[in-house]
């Protein structure tokens, strides 16, 4: 996908919510019962899930994925959280390498135009996008996880 279109209308405890799953333990399964033992019981938070979804953080039946378990690590979490959204919303990216307020009106329109999205939807996808961007760092290398990766994969190719 090159635009999510997960989005939250509780985009501002999006924070809060991110620094519990850095100090908690990754769950077996990441369920709505889960999400409400952690403190968010809201019927709007319930759109973390496709958003954690979305961002890789979780596979499609809700388990946590590396990506998750690697955010844990306060060390790095900025840097895998911009790993993500460059991956999640990689047309933005294609706009702007990095974003700011002053982009808000023309990612707004991208993702109403890409989305089909009416004027409230595309602002609370907007909104969504930014409080996930000030939990980034869009500048950091690649993670050395993934430098790894990618090094084994050329290896194998030359040989």
């Amino acid at each position: 996908m090159a635009l999510s279109n997960a989005y939250t209308e509780a985009y501002g405890k999006l924070g809060d919510f991110f620094s519990k799953l850095r100090d908690g333990q990754a769950p077996p399964q990441f369920t709505q019962q889960f999400l409400i033992d952690l403190g968010f019981k809201s019927n709007k938070q319930r759109a973390y899930i496709p958003l954690l979804k979305a961002l890789g953080f979780l596979t499609p039946d809700g388990k946590p994925t590396a990506r998750y378990k690697d955010y844990r690590d306060h060390s790095q979490s900025k840097q895998i959280m911009g790993e993500a959204l460059k991956e999640a919303y990689a047309d933005i990216f294609l706009i702007k390498e990095h974003p700011t307020s002053a982009d808000h009106s023309a990612i707004e329109g991208k993702f109403k135009s890409y989305h089909n999205a009416s004027d409230n939807v595309a602002l609370n996808m907007r909104r969504t996008f930014f409080s996930l961007l000030d939990l980034a760092d869009l500048k950091a290398k690649q993670s050395s996880k993934k430098k790894l990766n990618q090094q084994k994969a050329t290896n194998q190719r030359v040989l």
